[in-house]
Parts: structure tokens; C-alpha cells; sequence
């Protein structure tokens, strides 16, 4: 990884207080196509996930199960793992924070704050959730309970060490104003902005009223409050503390990507840890939306979560990545049903894109030897089937730089459908019955190579459909750098083409 800056993209680390739901595999599906995305461009690419393992919430859940905390952790690290096997998640590291590469490097950053005098000993009293591992003030709660969970806040009193975070708030503000791409979409940048104006204060950082976290390294009494513990995945992972070379490399991120829930943890506190310890601040945090079943945030801790196991069995990974991604405008909030994914599922995956895999690749196999032919006779509408391949093309990749899933997905369906009435229109059938086998030849290579571009770009979202589909239409498995990927001609004349069951069979509603 050494030489030259990659691009670095993380999801938050997930807590192991129970089984991952569909909201958690929302933000890593996305975080999944950022990552493809980059690298079908031929950047390096590092793409982070974990789980955090310390802090309170945890310790209660492994003692609810009659666990200690690690073997719990040991555990249920293994079902959050086999999630994002099955969503095919590519990640490039893992990091879990009980790890010695986690915490060994954590101590070293806290007590350098320490020794910079930006980290001092008081006392705290205050009103904390333990779901959100979060204080709040008495202003922040709804009706006396944790806007987020409904649950009743409990009231802690301890010596603590704080960070002085009050002492970051106008640098922060230059920063924010000064990078209007350091918090997205704007909304939630207004949001930290109106927060950090009305003013910071110092941040309790350690606990003593349970033992399970990292301790700190002049005070062994004290445990790090277990989100300045969590944040600083993003940088061991990355080499800090470590590897010199390859965090030089690595830090900063290019993109946090977080629920709107956690903004102010990743772009106030975070941020003004960095500035401390005199290290850079990532590039952007984008705060997406919840995802809502029956108008509800799903929880964990309310039981409400769904699992992904429960939707994968029906649709697959590739189906289940697109839906998510197609169905919600990212950076917003976005209700999920049954009904609405089998309807996307059956009318744009299976009758529009599957299809025209199918009888594009059904039509070179009976009336081309199964071969791409070699185009020969212009004719009706290849230029605007050209046209929209080249526009749907380059509005996907502005669309997918911003993050803009849906509307990505969108503008390559334009070629979907254009490519489907281009068949309808120039009828390959009849130009075989009557003999027009040059033409014939045209409109079949232009037909499969429309197949080649869609399947290429939608490679981030649909990695297995994507490849399978490139293989059958003759292009094979590989991905060249986009833009050149995506040119239109690409397709060798004379390689073979496949046939094979449905990309995507009909779901029964």
C-alpha cells in the first residue's frame, strides 16, 4: 500500500450487543459499492469495517447471556462476519477493537493528549443512555427519555478524565466553513454547524463504574469512554502507531461513512481529536438517513431489526444490494418493505435487465453460432442506442462520485430500456427469417455490447450478476479501469456466448 495515497473509505464499527439488521447492512452495501466503484477506476482502494467491542452496552449483553465479555465478543464477531460474506462485502481489513493492534496504539494517542495538557481530571455528573453509549443534555431528551432508543437515561456520577473539546469549537467552524465537503449532504453540515455553535464543552472520556474497556495508561483505575476508543479504529487500522509508511499512505480517510445518529461523534468530537494530536482530518463524513420499517428506526435494542438472512434467502446478495441502493436516496431517510423490493426486484432486475441478458444471449447463440458477431450494416437507431450508452455512461459516474445510488442506478436503466426497444425495433428475428444477416449481425453486436456496459457499471452494486453477465455476452470476467471499460466497441467479435438460467428469477409476490 505503500506509495502514493489510496482512497479510504469506512463504515462506522458496529457494536456486538446482538445480531446485525438490515440497517447495519445499509450503510456496509453502500460503503461496498464506494469501494468497487474506486477501484473499477483503478484507484487503490481501502475499505475498513469492525466491530466495537467495549463500553457498557457490551458488557451488559455478554452478562445477560451469561458470558464474559470477550468470549461473547469472540462470538457473535463470527455472525457479523458471515452477513457480509453473504452480501458480498470486500472489505480489505477487519478491525475488531480488543485487538492488541487497536489498543496498544490507542493508549499512546490518549496519553499523548495527556501530555499535551489536553486531557485533565474532574468530575462528572450527567444523564447517560447505555444503548447510545452517549450523555445527554436534559434539553436533548423526548418526554425524559434518549430521543433514539425511548429508553429512560440513567444518572451517573464519577470521577472522570476530559478532553478539552470546548477549546476546538472556532477551529472547527473554520474547518467546516473552509471544506463544505467535510460533513454531507448539507443538511446535516447545518446542523453540526448550528450545534458547534451554540457551544462546546469539555468531554468526559474515561469511566470507573465497570471495567470493561481499554485502560487508561497513566490511571489503570480509569477505562476510556468507549467511543474515543471506537473512533480510533479508523486510524489503527490504518497503520497509526504501527506502520509509519503505510498510514502516511493510508490517513487521511477520504470518506467516513456514518448514520446521521452518530454524526456529532465523527464530525465534532472526532475531528478535534485529531486536531490535538496534530493529524489530519478525513476528507468527508457523510451522514446517510434511517432506514424506517412501518415508520420506525429499526433497533436492536427495541428488537425491531430484520435480518438480512431473512431477505437473502429470497433474493440473493445482488439483488439484495441493488434494492437498497436503487429504492432510497442516499443521505435521506428511506422506509423498506417486502412489497416494494419484489416489485423492484421482478420489474427492473428480472423483466428489464435479466431479460435482456437472456435474449440477447438466446438470439447470438441461435442465429450467430454462439459468437459475437461482427457488425457490418448501420441502421435504424444504432447511433441513438450509442447515444444513450455514452450519456447514460457519463451522468453514472458523476452520479456515483457524489454518492447518488439511486440516481446512478437510474440513468443506467435509461440504457437498460433503450437497449430492449432497440431489439424490439429492429426485430432480429425477422431480419434472420428474411436473410438480412449483415444487419442481423450489426444489431446483435450492438445489443451485446449494450449488455457489456450495463454490466460493467453495475458491478459495484451487483458484483455477481455483473461478472456472470459479462462472461455470457463474450467480454469475460475482467474489469478494465473505467473510463476506458466503458467505451463502446470493446467487445471482441468471435468470442463465445453463453446461455444460462435467469440472472435474476421472478420472485412470487
Amino acid at each position: 500500500m505503500v506509495g502514493g495515497k489510496v482512497y479510504y473509505v469506512t463504515t462506522p464499527i458496529y457494536y456486538v450487543n446482538d445480531v446485525p439488521h438490515i440497517g447495519h447492512a445499509y450503510t456496509t452495501v453502500a460503503a461496498d459499492a464506494i469501494a468497487r466503484w474506486h477501484r473499477l477506476k483503478g484507484e487503490r482502494v481501502f475499505f475498513l469495517t469492525g466491530t466495537d467491542e467495549h463500553g457498557q452496552k457490551v458488557a451488559r449483553a455478554a452478562a445477560a447471556h451469561g458470558r464474559d465479555p470477550q468470549s461473547w465478543c469472540d462470538e457473535m464477531v463470527g455472525r457479523w462476519k458471515e452477513v457480509w460474506e453473504r452480501l458480498d462485502i470486500s472489505y480489505d481489513d477487519f478491525i475488531r477493537t480488543t485487538e492488541e493492534r487497536h489498543t496498544r496504539p490507542v493508549q499512546e494517542f490518549v496519553r499523548l493528549l495527556y501530555e499535551r495538557g489536553e486531557i485533565y481530571l474532574g468530575q462528572y455528573e450527567g444523564l447517560y443512555c447505555v444503548a447510545c453509549e452517549a450523555f445527554y443534555l436534559p434539553s436533548e431528551l423526548v418526554d425524559g427519555r434518549c430521543p433514539t432508543h425511548g429508553t429512560e437515561p440513567e444518572l451517573v456520577r464519577e470521577e472522570n478524565y476530559f478532553f478539552r473539546l470546548s477549546k476546538y469549537a472556532e477551529p472547527l467552524l473554520e474547518h467546516i466553513e473552509r471544506n463544505p465537503e467535510f460533513v454531507l449532504p448539507e443538511a446535516r453540515r447545518n446542523e453540526v454547524l448550528a450545534f458547534v455553535k451554540g457551544g462546546l464543552e469539555d468531554l468526559s472520556i474515561s469511566r470507573t463504574t465497570f471495567t470493561w474497556g481499554i485502560p487508561i495508561p497513566w490511571d489503570p483505575r480509569h477505562v476510556l469512554y468507549v467511543w474515543i476508543d471506537a473512533l480510533q479504529n479508523y486510524i489503527t487500522a490504518a497503520g497509526y502507531g504501527s506502520d509509519p509508511a503505510r498510514f502516511e499512505a493510508t490517513w487521511p480517510a477520504d470518506i467516513h461513512l456514518v448514520g446521521k445518529d452518530i454524526l456529532r461523534f465523527h464530525a465534532v468530537i472526532w475531528p478535534a481529536m485529531l486536531m490535538a494530536a496534530g493529524l489530519g482530518l478525513p476528507r468527508t463524513v457523510f451522514a446517510h438517513g434511517w432506514l424506517l420499517v412501518g415508520g420506525e428506526k429499526m433497533s436492536k435494542t427495541r428488537l425491531t431489526g430484520i435480518s438480512p438472512h431473512q431477505l437473502l434467502q429470497t433474493f440473493g446478495p445482488d439483488s439484495y444490494r441493488y434494492y437498497f441502493l436503487r429504492e432510497i436516496s442516499f443521505g435521506s431517510d428511506g422506509s423498506f418493505s417486502w412489497e416494494a423490493m419484489v416489485a423492484r426486484h421482478n420489474s427492473e432486475l428480472a423483466n428489464e435487465f435479466g431479460n435482456l441478458v437472456q435474449r440477447v444471449t438466446t438470439m447470438a447463440s441461435r442465429y450467430a453460432e454462439g459468437k459475437v458477431p461482427t457488425p457490418a450494416v448501420e441502421g435504424v437507431g444504432d447511433g441513438e442506442l450509442r447515444d444513450v450508452a455514452r450519456e447514460a455512461t457519463s451522468a453514472y459516474a458523476s452520479l456515483m462520485d457524489s454518492l447518488a445510488f439511486s440516481e446512478a442506478l437510474g440513468s443506467l436503466w435509461t440504457l437498460v430500456r433503450q437497449a430492449n426497444r432497440y431489439i424490439d425495433e429492429n426485430a432480429p428475428w425477422s431480419l434472420a427469417r428474411e436473410g438480412g444477416r449483415e444487419r442481423l449481425a450489426t444489431v446483435l453486436y450492438n445489443a451485446l455490447e449494450a449488455v457489456r456496459i450495463v454490466a460493467y457499471l453495475l458491478s459495484p452494486v451487483c458484483p455477481r450478476a455483473s461478472r456472470e453477465a459479462l462472461i455470457r455476452v463474450g467480454a469475460g470476467g475482467e474489469l478494465p479501469p473505467y473510463p476506458h471499460g466503458a467505451v463502446w466497441g470493446l467487445l471482441p467479435p468471435g468470442s463465445p456466448v453463453g446461455v444460462g438460467p435467469p440472472l435474476f428469477p421472478r420472485v412470487e409476490e
